[in-house]
């Protein structure tokens, strides 16, 4: 009795399509780039984030995911067909969660003891980023003793500086000719440019609800008190992108089993049923018999001899 041969799964998968910018990539003396495991600061929970060559950037992982896709790579089958995204993220996103936490001391503090944590050693990589130390006083007070810096959470600070992310991505949306409120015509996110769309209010929802994705739930709706927008009670075409995200569109989850695709993106419906004259054509021995179509087609004219 023959037996069948099992598929072997390749679980140490390394290999991934990503669209990203070189620098992500560039490799120096500083040594080469790395995929860590961060805490997610919207959840906490596990994400996965890339640090360049020396750690000197952060960058955001998130992957686009359809059911049943693979990936032609040379003359292999990438069983693995999601796109990864590799953005540029500011490192303040992900050291602000231990700041607040920080906070509950009420006192100054170093940075090397408030940014650490033992689930995600690699959270201290944080502050070798060029942009981390450098502008941590957007978020933090800041005091110098002798050499040293210390830091203590400011909630006000951090409202002024998620201010001014909101008020430039606002800028970006108008700079795009991208229509939000009103404009937005369709839930697939297809855009038409109206006469309506001059309500800045949509504008700082869509921006304020784009911003949140980076920040937890108490500090988002701080922030939408900070920019004056009242609730919204009801589901409405301005809701915040985060509401109405489409699932395939998802920070990748540090440790998942990439070959596992996203079901519930897509619905598969199910195999309809036989009636009972089409299971008892099927049992027929077809052979020798004409097809339909062969009583329709044109007929053959004999040559002349």
């Amino acid at each position: 009795m023959a037996t069948k041969k099992k598929r072997t799964h390749n679980s140490q998968n390394s290999s991934w399509v990503a669209i990203t910018a070189e620098s992500a990539i560039d490799t120096h003396k500083d040594g080469e780039p790395a995929f860590v495991t961060l805490r997610r600061p919207t959840t906490d929970a596990a994400s996965l984030y890339l640090f360049s060559s020396g750690d000197v950037q952060l960058y955001e992982v998130k992957a686009f995911n359809e059911d049943c896709h693979s990936w032609f790579i040379g003359q292999t089958v990438q069983r693995d067909g999601r796109l990864l995204y590799i953005t540029p993220m500011d490192p303040l996103y992900l050291m602000l969660p231990y700041l607040v936490k920080a906070a509950n001391e009420g006192k100054f503090q170093p940075l090397d003891q408030v940014v650490m944590d033992e689930e995600f050693p690699a959270c201290s990589r944080l502050l070798s980023c060029t942009r981390s130390l450098s502008s941590v006083h957007h978020i933090a007070e800041e005091k110098e003793v002798g050499s040293r810096k210390f830091h203590r959470y400011s909630q006000e600070k951090t409202m002024q500086w998620l201010s001014k992310k909101v008020e430039r991505t606002v800028t970006a949306l108008k700079r795009s000719n991208i229509s939000v409120g009103e404009g937005v015509k369709s839930r697939t996110y297809v855009r038409v440019k109206t006469e309506s769309d001059t309500n800045d209010e949509d504008y700082l929802r869509y921006a304020h609800g784009l911003v949140s994705e980076y920040i937890n739930e108490d500090l988002s709706n701080v922030l939408l008190k900070h920019l004056q927008l009242p609730e919204v009670l009801s589901p409405k075409e301005t809701e915040p992108p985060s509401k109405k995200r489409k699932l395939s569109e998802k920070p990748v989850e540090a440790g998942e089993d990439f070959s596992k695709f996203n079901s519930a993106d897509f619905a598969r419906k199910p195999p309809k049923k036989m009636t009972a004259a089409q299971r008892t054509l099927a049992k027929v021995d077809k052979s020798g018999m004409k097809t339909m179509s062969a009583f329709f087609s044109p007929k053959v004219k004999a040559e002349r001899k």
